[in-house]
Formats: structure tokens, sequence, C-alpha cells
């Protein structure tokens, strides 16, 4: 919540799922001394999710400048991305056309930072269901990313998942860039 935001004092803080209209921004954000300027965006200002057409968009954002796309982008890319990948062949967010449709982005002049950084990093999830205790036993799901443009790999430091951060089926993820 708004005490480790406070704590990671970040420069930029990207919210997702926030469940409220940009007027109103949720009390105990407002209320963060020093958190720099937020941008908010609703769901008519985002282009989606959609695969040839959400790549078209980044692609042309990134010829203008450098990307940085955070958030939950409902796929885990490879096996290592999620706890029981045979069992999940066919499930939402690790079918083909999705895991190929996140190596095009990355085929395309991207980065998966985390990925990048931590090439072998098992048990590294941002999701867990609710059901069956599944975060205490670590069954998860990496579905949070800090996707950047592959000319910002020389100011990427680190991308980090806080996994212990509570409040939400997901966590918050940190990338850090000396830019």
């Amino acid at each position: 919540g708004a005490k480790w935001v406070q704590e990671e004092a970040p420069d930029v803080l990207c919210l997702q799922e926030t469940k409220c209209a940009a007027s109103a921004v949720p009390a105990e954000l407002r209320e963060l001394p020093g958190l720099p300027h937020q941008f908010w965006s609703s769901a008519k200002d985002r282009p989606g999710y959609s695969g040839a057409a959400f790549l078209r968009f980044l692609q042309r954002l990134d010829a203008r400048k450098p990307v940085l796309l955070c958030g939950d982008l409902n796929v885990a890319h490879a096996e290592i991305d999620l706890c029981h990948p045979r069992a999940n062949r066919a499930s939402a967010g690790f079918t083909p056309q999705e895991r190929e449709g996140f190596s095009k982005l990355l085929d395309s002049g991207f980065v998966d930072s985390f990925r990048h950084l931590y090439p072998e990093a098992r048990g590294a999830f941002t999701f867990w269901t609710y059901l069956g205790g599944a975060r205490a036993r670590n069954v998860g799901w990496r579905l949070d990313y800090a996707v950047v443009s592959r000319r910002l790999l020389g100011a990427l430091c680190d991308c980090k998942i806080r996994s212990a951060v509570q409040g939400s089926d997901h966590c918050p993820i940190t990338a850090l860039l000396a830019v």
C-alpha cells in the first residue's frame, strides 16, 4: 500500500486496476509527501493489448523515444514463468498464441528486463490465485513485466519482483533505470 510506495520513493509510479476514476485518486496516495507527479489514464486512453495493433503502437512510440512498458500483460512467456507449465498449456495466459505474441514483441526491439537480468531465475512470480494458499506455496505465474526498448538496456540497472508486498493477487515490480 501507501507505506510501501513511501519507502520505495519512486521517480515514476505506475498503477493498474485501481478501480477509480482519474479524478478520484485514492486518499492514501494523495497524502504521500514528495510523491512525483502522477500520470493517470483510463481504458479509452490505451490502445489495448491486442497483438499486432498494440505492437505497431509501441513501434511508433519507440521510433520517437525509448519505451518502458510496465504492467500486467496477462501472459507467462516461457515455461520458467509459471509453476505448472504442463498443466496449463491450454490455459489463458499460457496459450501458444499468447506466448507467440509476446515473442513477437521481444523480436521487435523490446526486452523483458527481468529475464534479461535473471535468465534462469525460477519461482519468480508476480501473480498467485487467492485459492488454495497458492501465494504461501509460491504456486504462481509471472504476468507482470517491465519491457524496455533495446536502446534502454545500457540504462537498465535492475528489475525486482517485490513478492513480499501484500494487498493483491499480484505483487509490484520495480524497474531501476539510470536515466
